[in-house]
């Protein structure tokens, strides 16, 4: 039988594909066992039962030839399941392992990822320190520790104190404000809309100014 693995290109990588394909070489041979099995009971000897009768003369109740050729066939097959089965495990340790080696990859270029973004960051000029339940702050996604870095119209460049955002939360009742913040160490943005609802104020939280 000539194997899957070598009809590919030495030191090409193993592909789900090629697993498949092996998966479904191995199915083919199994059917082919089946199938010979099948011939070996119709004959009503199996694999193991005697080929020849009480005083040691060949049967002439059964196919002596079609029992042979069968019996070498499924010997034959079973090589050939026992090499494809071999060939399946490595084939899946492969993948599983160049799966494992990009997922440490891929989180390592988030990390790195993570830490230039962070140091390309601006410094946050606020804080929320609390974010009340059904509030249009807690809709919008704001999070107790959320570091401010734009409210509105207010950055870390023009922030002064929080009377710069309330005057922008007076000024934009009912209209979609954009909001930046860091959160572990992201920065995530949002869309929060100051509005009545039934707490006080229009947003429903609080912020507080950072130490700067």
């Amino acid at each position: 039988m000539k194997m899957t693995g070598e009809n590919r290109a030495e030191g090409s990588e193993i592909t789900m594909d090629d697993v498949k394909n092996l998966f479904k070489k191995k199915d083919e041979i199994e059917e082919q066992i089946k199938a010979y099995q099948d011939v070996l009971e119709d004959q009503g000897v199996g694999v193991d039962g005697p080929l020849v009768d009480a005083e040691g003369y060949p049967r002439a109740d059964v196919n002596l030839y079609t029992i042979r050729d069968a019996r070498h066939n499924i010997s034959c097959l079973q090589n050939d399941h026992k090499a494809i089965m071999a060939e399946i495990e490595e084939a899946l340790h492969k993948l599983h392992a160049r799966e494992k080696a990009k997922r440490e990859q891929d989180e390592a270029g988030s990390q790195q990822e993570a830490m230039e973004q962070q140091s390309t960051l601006p410094p946050p000029f606020a804080k929320v320190d609390a974010v009340t339940g059904g509030s249009p702050a807690f809709k919008a996604g704001l999070k107790v520790g959320d570091e401010v870095i734009e409210f509105g119209s207010v950055n870390t460049n023009n922030f002064q104190n929080l009377q710069n955002i309330a005057s922008v939360v007076q000024h934009s009742e009912g209209k979609p404000l954009r909001v930046a913040v860091i959160r572990d160490g992201q920065k995530v943005q949002m869309s929060l809309t100051p509005q009545r609802w039934s707490g006080r104020g229009l947003l429903g939280c609080n912020i507080i100014p950072v130490q700067r």
